[in-house]
């Protein structure tokens, strides 16, 4: 099963697998998001949208439809 960002429950954290170059905005590959980088679910906005993350201590809002595009693997708890 493919998990992605959009997954992630608040507090989870995960490892960053793979990444859609093609359709994420360059500024987010700039920001560290890249694969084998830790990523952690903060919190959602209301309507569960955006989702705000800490990306090796970068903190990132995005949107569901860009986290969908973030494949993880699940650090244990």
């Amino acid at each position: 099963m493919k998990y992605t960002v959009a997954d992630l429950k608040r507090g989870e954290r995960a490892i960053i697998k793979h990444v859609d170059t093609d359709g994420l905005p360059i500024k987010l590959l700039e920001m560290g998001c890249l694969p084998g980088n830790e990523v952690e679910l903060i919190q959602f906005a209301p309507f569960n949208d955006p989702l705000y993350l800490n990306i090796n201590g970068s903190f990132l809002a995005i949107r569901k439809e860009t986290a969908v595009q973030i494949e993880i693997e699940p650090l244990a708890q």
